[in-house]
C-alpha cells in the first residue's frame, strides 16, 4: 500500500514538472497572477497605512477642531462637528485590533511586491522568447502562486480594498498587467463598493439631517 502511495506522488510531481503551456496562454496567466498577487500586495501595504496613519490624523484634526471651538465658541455646528469627530474617534480606536500586527502586513506586502516583480521578469523573458512551449517558468509560476497563498492575510481592515485600487493603478508600474487584461476605467479601477459606500452615506447624512438637526429644531 505504501509503495503505491509513493507511486502516486512520483507520478504526481513528474506531471507537475512536464505541465506545460503554449507563450499565448503562459502569459495571460501571468498577467492574471501578477494582477492578484501586485493586488494583495497593495492591500496589505494599505492595511498597514491605514494602521499607522489614520489614529494620528484623527487626534490631528480633533486638537485642530478643538482649538478652533476656543476661538469661536457660539459657532452654531459646534455640537454637531464634535459628535462626528467623537465617531470617527471611536472607529479609529477599533483599529488598535491591528497594532500587534502591522509590521507584519508590510512584510508580507514587501515579499508580494517581490513576487510580483519576479512575474513580470518572467513575462517579459517569455514574451521575447522565440519559444512556443514553456514548462520550466510554468514550474515556477505555480510556485510562486502557492507562496502567494500561503502568506497572504484574509483578515484586512475596512477599506484597504479601495486605498489599493488606488495604489494599484494609479501608483504602480502595470503596463505588462494590463497589455493582456486591458483593464477599464470604470469596470475595473474605480471599485464599485466604494461607490456604494457614497450613496449609503448620502443617505446617512440626510436621514442626519432630518431626525437630529430639523427634527431637532422642530422640537
Amino acid at each position: 500500500m505504501e509503495g503505491q502511495e509513493k507511486e502516486s506522488t512520483e507520478e504526481l510531481e513528474e506531471f507537475e514538472e512536464l505541465e506545460e503551456l503554449d507563450k499565448d496562454s503562459l502569459l495571460k496567466e501571468l498577467a492574471e497572477h501578477g494582477y492578484n498577487i501586485g493586488f494583495g500586495a497593495k492591500v496589505h501595504f494599505a492595511t498597514y497605512d491605514t494602521v499607522t496613519k489614520v489614529p494620528g490624523m484623527v487626534s490631528l484634526v480633533g486638537l485642530l477642531i478643538g482649538v478652533g471651538q476656543l476661538a469661536y465658541p457660539n459657532y452654531n455646528y459646534s455640537t454637531t462637528i464634535s459628535t462626528l469627530l467623537i465617531m470617527v474617534s471611536i472607529i479609529a480606536l477599533t483599529m488598535s485590533s491591528y497594532n500587534a500586527e502591522k509590521d507584519e502586513y508590510s512584510k508580507i506586502g514587501t515579499e508580494l511586491t517581490e513576487l510580483f516583480n519576479e512575474l513580470k521578469r518572467i513575462y517579459y523573458k517569455v514574451k521575447n522568447s522565440d519559444q512556443e512551449i514553456f514548462t520550466e517558468e510554468v514550474k515556477r509560476l505555480r510556485e510562486i502562486t502557492n507562496k502567494y497563498y500561503a502568506i497572504s492575510k484574509s483578515n484586512q481592515i475596512f477599506g484597504s480594498h479601495w486605498l489599493a485600487h488606488y495604489k494599484f493603478f494609479w501608483q504602480h508600474q502595470i503596463e505588462w498587467v494590463d497589455e493582456q487584461k486591458e483593464f477599464k476605467f470604470w469596470k475595473d479601477k474605480i471599485p464599485k463598493s466604494f461607490l456604494w459606500f457614497i450613496v449609503v452615506m448620502a443617505l446617512v447624512a440626510w436621514a442626519w439631517y432630518l431626525v437630529f438637526i430639523k427634527g431637532g429644531t422642530t422640537c
